[in-house]
């Protein structure tokens, strides 16, 4: 499965999050589905994980994200990377 994975310190999580659902650029509108983790010590600090069917779903919507100029506005981010999935282990 391909995913694109970005990590952001969004400064105000309850500010940004409804931002985040608008989902301005589109990126998450061909995804099967996304995850919004926060650091536990530091809950400004995001992960989000969209999963999309096929890797080049995944780069368009990348390229999207990075058009859109959303992301300009944090200093502290990683990403967006597009990545595959090696391995998967359930408990």
């Amino acid at each position: 499965m391909p995913f694109i994975l970005t990590r952001i310190n969004v400064g105000d999580y309850d500010t940004w999050k409804p931002m985040f659902d608008q989902d301005r650029p589109g990126a998450r509108s061909g995804s099967k589905g996304w995850r919004v983790l926060r650091n536990a010590d530091d809950p400004n600090e995001v992960f989000i994980i969209v999963e999309f069917e096929s890797a080049e779903q995944a780069r368009e919507a990348r390229e999207k994200l990075l058009a859109s100029g959303v992301l300009d506005r944090f200093e502290d981010k990683s990403g967006p990377f597009v990545a595959e999935e090696a391995e998967q282990v359930v408990n």
